[in-house]
Parts: C-alpha cells; structure tokens; sequence
C-alpha cells in the first residue's frame, strides 16, 4: 500500500522575544525560546533531560551515575529537591551526605551537563506528603495556597535552596538552565507566580522557568515555560481499568499536547486536556515526563518493556516535540527518615500505597545503576539528537490524510513526518503499543509531496520497492539530508550519528565524515544519493548500485561494521586559509562521506563520546563512561560472563591500556576491535563471589493477610506486623566485604512469588518489593558486610484487589525459588601516548 502525504508550505517564522525568559548577560550561549523551539547560541537547541533524584542515590555513586546518563545522549539532568528529605524537622535543613545538592550540582557542571531543580515546594516525586514535610501540614491546611503561614514556611526553604546553588547560576558559567515551580498544580496561577517571585527573591536565577502542564493547567500567563509528559502505562489508575487510553495515545501521532491522565487521581475528573490553543501558538511543544518507566504501586503494579519506551520517545519527536524529558531516567531508594517512612501510601491519605524504600520505576537505570535494555533503545535516538536536532527542531510536523480512525484502530499504519515545508524532513514510523500487538504493514510505500514552488521539492517515494514494516517497529528515516556536502535523498536506516575519521597520512585524500545508519529488523536498508552532489561512490561486498540522471540508489546492503559505502564528493578549492600553511601551492581537496550502515542489534550498542583526545563511535556491549576530565573511557559489564571488548572508529594512534588486562586489538570491519584480556589473579587477591548464596528456610508462611483498602477503594498494602507473623522467612548468608574486589558491583538476585517482600539487615529494613514476576535485585554495597539478610515473603489473598502484568502468583504461595550473585565489573581504558 502507498502511503501519501502532502506537505504544507513552512509556517510562518516564529514568534520571538515575546516571553520573559532571558538568560544572564555575556554568557556565550544564550538560551532563548521562540514560540515553536529554543535555541542556544543563536541555533536551534534539542534538549533531552533526564530525571535522577540525588537524595534517593549514595553520593558515593552520583559521578559514575551521572556519567552513564550522559553517555546515554542526556544532555541535563533534572532532579527534584524534595523538602521533606531535606528538613523532615522544621530549622533542621540537612544538605549533608547523600542531600548534598550543592555537589550533585557541581558534578553535573564539572561533565557538561545542565541542571533543571524542580524545586516544588510540593514535587509529588511518590513521596510523603508529596515532599511537604508534616510540620507544615500542622501549621496550615492552605498548604498549595497564598496562605501567610504556607507561605512563611516556603521562603526559607526555598532561601536554602537559593543558598546552596549560589555561583552556580549561568552568570557564573554555572549549569542550571532551568528552574520548575511546584508541580502538577492545574488551577491556582497565581500562587504559581507567587512561589516564582519568592524564588526569584531568594536570590535563585536560570534562563528558563518553568511549569508541568498536563491536566488542564492554569498557568500565569507567559510567566512559566509549559511543560507536557506522556507515559505508556500508569499505576495511578484501577487495578481493573485495563490499559488507560490516555496512555494508549501516546503510541499515536498526533499534535494534541496535553496529557489529561498524569495525577488524575489527585484532581478533579472534570478538569481533562483543557489546554488553551493559544498556549500551542505562544510555547513550544516541550516535555519533562516522558516516561523512562513506571512505579508499582500495591493496587496497580504495571509492567514497562524497553520497546514501550523506545516507540512512545520516538512518537512524540515525530509529534513536534523540540525537548525530550523523561521521568525516571535513573531509579533510586527512598532515604530513610527519622519521624516516619518516606513513601507516598494510605497513610497519608493519598490513593496509592508505594513500597517503603525501592523506587527503581523501571528506569532505563535502575534503583542500583542497572543498565536496562531501555537505555539502549533511548540512546540511539538521542545520538540522533545530538547531531540532527538543531535541524529537527524548526521542522513542524505533518500528519497524513488518511490516518489512524480513533485510538482503538489498530489496523491503519501510524506515520508522520517533520519537515522544513520546503524539500526535506525525517519520516516516523511507529507500528508498536504496549499490550495489544500491531499487525504487518505489507506492501508499503510511502509518498512525500512538498510545495512544488521550490525547485528542489520534487516528491520523494521510498523504498524502490515495497516492504514489509513488522509489527513492533519504530523508527525515522531521513528525506534529503545534508551531511558534510552530500544530499542523502532517503534512506531506509534511522540516522544515528556522524564520526569524522582522520586521514594519517598529510599527503592522503583528506579526513572523511562519517554518518552512522541504523537499519531496521526485518527492513533491507537503501540509500539514495542526490547524484549532483556526488563524484564517485564505492559500496560493500554483495551492494547493488543503480544511477539515473539525478540519484544513486545503493541496495542489497547487508548492514554491518562492513558496510561501509563510500561518496567522493566534488572538491572545493583549497586555500592557505583552509590548510593553515601561508605560501604553501595548495591544490583542490577531495572530500570523501562515507555512510556505515549498521544492523539493529549492533547499532543498539552504539556510543559517541570524546575518548583519547578525539569525538569517537564505540560498539560496546558493556555500558560505555567517557571521563573526559580523566581522559578515560570505562567499561561496565552486564553480566559476568560479558566478554569485555569495544570497536572503536577512528582508532587511536596507538591501542589503549587496561589496568588488569591485556588489550588485544583486532579488526571489527571498519572499525578497530579492542578485546580487554584479565590477567591471570594471583591466589591472594580477593575473587568475586561466584557461588551460590546460601538461601535457608526458617518459616513457612500463614495465611494471607485480610486484603484492606484506603482511598478510593483501593487495596492497601500489608501492615509491617504481617511481616512478623504470616511471612514465608528466609535467611540469605551474604560474603565478607573482602570477597567484593574495588571496581565491582555485586548484585543479589532473588527469583521469588508472591505479594509483597522486605529485606532486613539485623532489625533494619534495606529493602522491599512488590511482585511484578521480574527478579528482585539488592546491591551488596548498600547492606552490612557478612551480615545474614532476612528476607520476609508475604503471600497474595485470594481475590484481592491487584492488578500484575502476566499471571499473579497463586493465592497463599510465598518462597524464594532460587537466589544468585551477579556480578559487573568496571574496565578503565586509558590511553597510550
């Protein structure tokens, strides 16, 4: 079936300096936004933010954490400062130990990422009170108010605030691009733009300010930049509502901005996707909660898969999005507090009970810093990002005629495209929701028609020939891409990133730039080349290349490392200026684009990062750290049977080092295959724990616990006397710190059934769970070394109210089946001068 889709002229230009954001005098890189995107430095800025609370992570870890978001494409990390973390006891505001915002902040500075504080008061974040510490519930029940008394109790929190990200304002070269005010607050405006000036006035500054505004929102006139979200599942709902629409839409191309399901239970069911047209014409469209996951709450424990977070981030570029911001990038632990648990709960008269401690949200990095295969599937896209975003962001987004019928049609292929409305854009594709499998589209062409005013806007119709687009795929091809000099008319392979190879020899043909291409599974990839652009092409082994008067189309790619094909380029002359020799005869410069077209599952452990002195690619399955300050690249394996090895383009003049290891260099096609080889430990060194842990039965379990409810009649989780009295009981006898060598993270792995599960060191709670039917993990680093753990299993009440993904565990069964170490090690690359 051809796809058709004509494309309007471009828009009028935006609208600018109409807004009060305004960044500090004299910074080289002056943040601005337009009424369709913003920009920075003059150019059109793509951000991508990702969540990472530092009070529910060890300091200890944050620089190594931070360094993995950024490897991820991140580019600013938002966090909220949560109030109740900080000063659970009124005057006793603690900034100390893992609460110490002022470093986490200046570790963001130190590795180039910006900081966005979500400074509340109330953050929601799945926390007590919504981070409003009890003492100010006792002082007023007008919290969220212009009430004097809630009021007297925020500015001197937000003062501390002020005070701790002093001289880390842009003025001061400092990393915080933005501040958000409260948090999913649809109907008060004006006590918005109260907490804003007294932020303002406790001496806090960024170029941007800004709002969630899902929900219908209420907001101060142009005082605060809205922000939307969009998650593929919800633990906010019913346990027997089935999967939310408003949750179902985010899989559809569509231009409607808000997101009327975030927070519903906490607002009225009146108030739904009420945002005003003029906020679409005076904002851009840019986002803070994207989902990188989602909790579990007792009731409603939901279940995200990487392809969920993949298709859902990639729709809403194809969307119009110009700012990707996800929430959770990076899970975390609620820290412990002194008066009361932390968690969101019935407790404290919210609808949903949450789990004591864990907040892992399935994030793409988990609770203890987990790779997860979503990280994989969001770094690809955010490679993309940071080469083409600047060109993505003025394009609009066009939706075809003949679209989806209604939110239930799954039939009708799901496709947009964002153009310049003049010759050139990126087509989206996304054939893929959680829950209900989309079917095959066979025999599909897709036809994009621009204005015909421009001579250069011929219709572009991709493939050559047909295709199938399986079910689950998501993707964006390019329509006539600029890359170094080369028109790339389409491809059939997703853009993902540019590389520029250098050329060792000075009397060679001159550095080539790369651009990387990710091919779909199940889709032969094609390459067309504006042939007016191009002197030469050399393709790989097995390619076929057809020419007509203006195209090259290249196809039977088999992609790979070795697919590798070459365009020589008409040369421009060359000047003294160009080659820095004055008086040197210089002669015409050949340049040379080459096009490296991966397959799926390669090009899904692809990695850009300055390493050694130079912006290099990195195929890696191990996670991928590039310290450039350190001038070191680490690597962190995912499993302990991981080979341990990297390809790397261009190759350093000479291999890396390893501490610990030979490196052993080989050829990964074109790229230079780096295989980190340990030596051989001597029998006194500490080995990792390779053994099973002893996993002993102390108690059977009783019956289940009565299933209770709260709020809106939804099931409470169980009592902590339950744990005491009905719980299956386990003694876990953990090795001696000494068995644990530095530079290893050891995870316990317990596959286990039932409801709901805590771990305890001596008397203390370290952990807990609620089943999903994925293995409970526990960081050996965050117990008492050689201290037995007791792990206490509840079993789920017949006919309680839950929802879990698959099947539920059966009614009354509660063990640990089986109980394993898995352990990561981290490599440290360093380079040989």
């Amino acid at each position: 079936m051809r796809h058709h889709i004509r494309v309007p002229a471009a828009a009028a230009p935006p609208l600018r300096g109409h807004l009060p954001f305004s960044d500090a005098p004299g910074v080289p890189d002056p943040i601005e936004v337009t009424s369709r995107w913003l920009t920075r430095g003059g150019r059109p800025w793509f951000p991508v933010s990702g969540e990472f609370h530092y009070s529910r992570h060890p300091a200890r870890h944050w620089e190594e954490e931070l360094l993995k978001t950024k490897a991820a494409g991140v580019t600013a990390v938002a966090s909220y400062v949560i109030w109740i973390h900080h000063e659970e006891t009124e005057g006793r505001i603690r900034f100390d130990g893992d609460r110490d915002l002022r470093r986490f902040a200046r570790l963001c500075a130190r590795h180039g990422l910006d900081f966005i504080p979500r400074i509340g008061p109330w953050a929601h974040a799945e926390v007590r009170n919504g981070g409003l510490p009890d003492w100010v519930l006792a002082r007023t029940e007008a919290t969220r108010t212009d009430d004097p008394a809630y009021l007297s109790a925020v500015r001197p929190w937000f003062e501390a605030i002020a005070a701790r990200l002093r001289g880390l304002e842009r003025a001061n070269g400092g990393p915080v691009v933005a501040i958000q005010i409260e948090n999913e607050l649809y109907d008060r405006p004006d006590h918005l733009l109260t907490l804003k000036r007294m932020a303002q006035e406790a001496g806090l500054s960024a170029p941007l300010w800004t709002s969630t505004a899902w929900g219908g929102v209420q907001l101060p006139g142009d005082e605060l930049l809205p922000l939307y979200g969009g998650y593929p599942e919800a633990f906010w709902t019913e346990s027997d509502a089935g999967w939310p629409d408003t949750c179902r839409k985010h899989f559809f191309f569509t231009h409607q901005r808000d997101d009327e399901g975030i927070g519903a239970d906490l607002r009225p069911t009146t108030v739904r996707g009420t945002d005003p047209e003029s906020r679409t014409v005076r904002f851009p469209w840019a986002t803070c909660e994207l989902g990188g996951g989602m909790a579990v709450a007792y009731h409603r424990r939901p279940r995200v898969d990487a392809r969920d977070i993949g298709a859902l981030g990639l729709t809403k570029i194809g969307c119009g999005s110009v700012w990707q911001g996800y929430y959770m990038f990076h899970g975390g632990t609620n820290p412990k507090g002194d008066l009361s648990t932390l968690q969101e709960s019935h407790a404290t008269a919210y609808p949903n009970d949450l789990p004591v401690l864990t907040y892992d949200f399935q994030a793409p990095l988990g609770e203890y810093g987990q790779y997860r295969p979503s990280y994989d599937e969001l770094r690809l896209q955010h490679l993309m990002l940071a080469d083409f975003g600047s060109t993505l962001a003025p394009m609009e987004s066009a939706l075809p005629e003949a679209g989806p019928r209604g939110q239930h049609d799954r039939d009708t292929l799901r496709w947009a495209v964002r153009t310049d409305g003049r010759a050139s854009g990126f087509l989206f594709v996304t054939n893929h929701q959680p829950h209900e499998p989309l079917p095959d589209h066979p025999e599909t062409r897709f036809t994009v028609e621009f204005p015909l005013e421009f001579p250069e806007s011929a219709p572009l119709t991709l493939p050559s020939t047909p295709v199938t687009i399986p079910a689950g795929a998501f993707f964006c091809w390019p329509l006539r891409l600029e890359v170094a000099g080369l028109r790339l008319d389409w491809a059939t392979a997703q853009p993902v990133c540019t590389v520029t190879d250098p050329d060792p020899d000075p009397d060679g043909d001159g550095d080539r730039t790369v651009l990387v291409l990710a091919a779909t599974d199940g889709i032969a990839p094609e390459v067309a080349l504006d042939a007016s652009t191009v002197r030469s092409v050399a393709t790989p082994e097995g390619a076929r290349t057809t020419t007509t008067e203006d195209r090259i189309l290249i196809t039977g790619i088999t992609p790979g490392t070795n697919a590798l094909i070459e365009a020589e380029l008409e040369p421009e002359p060359a000047t003294a200026a160009t080659t820095g020799t004055p008086g040197k005869s210089v002669k015409d410069t050949p340049r040379t684009v080459a096009l490296l077209v991966l397959d799926a599952a390669t090009a899904r452990t692809a990695y850009r990062g300055e390493a050694w002195g130079a912006q290099r690619l990195v195929l890696a399955t191990a996670g991928v750290v590039f310290d450039e300050p350190a001038d070191e690249v680490r690597l962190h394996t995912r499993s302990p049977a991981e080979s341990v090895s990297l390809s790397v383009l261009p190759a350093p003049l000479h291999p890396p080092t390893a501490p610990g290891a030979t490196v052993k260099e080989s050829q990964d096609g074109v790229l230079t295959r780096y295989t980190l080889l340990p030596d051989t430990e001597p029998p006194t060194t500490a080995t990792l724990p390779t053994l099973a842990p002893t996993l002993t039965l102390l108690t059977r379990p009783g019956p289940p616990p009565t299933p209770e409810t709260g709020p809106l009649n939804r099931a409470s989780a169980p009592a902590d006397h339950h744990y005491d009295t009905t719980a299956a009981v386990y003694r876990v006898d953990l090795p001696p710190a000494t068995t644990t060598p530095e530079g290893t993270t050891t995870l316990l792995r317990l596959h286990w059934t039932g409801d709901t599960a805590r771990a305890y060191a001596g008397d203390e709670l370290v952990a807990d769970q609620f089943f999903t039917g994925r293995p409970w993990d526990i960081a050996l680093d965050r117990l008492p070394a050689g201290t037995p753990l007791t792990v206490r299993i509840l079993p789920l009440a017949a006919g309680a109210k839950v929802h879990m993904p698959g099947e539920a565990p059966e009614p009354q069964v509660a063990e640990v089946r089986a109980a394993e170490f898995v352990t990561a090690r981290r490599w440290t690359l360093l380079p040989t001068h």
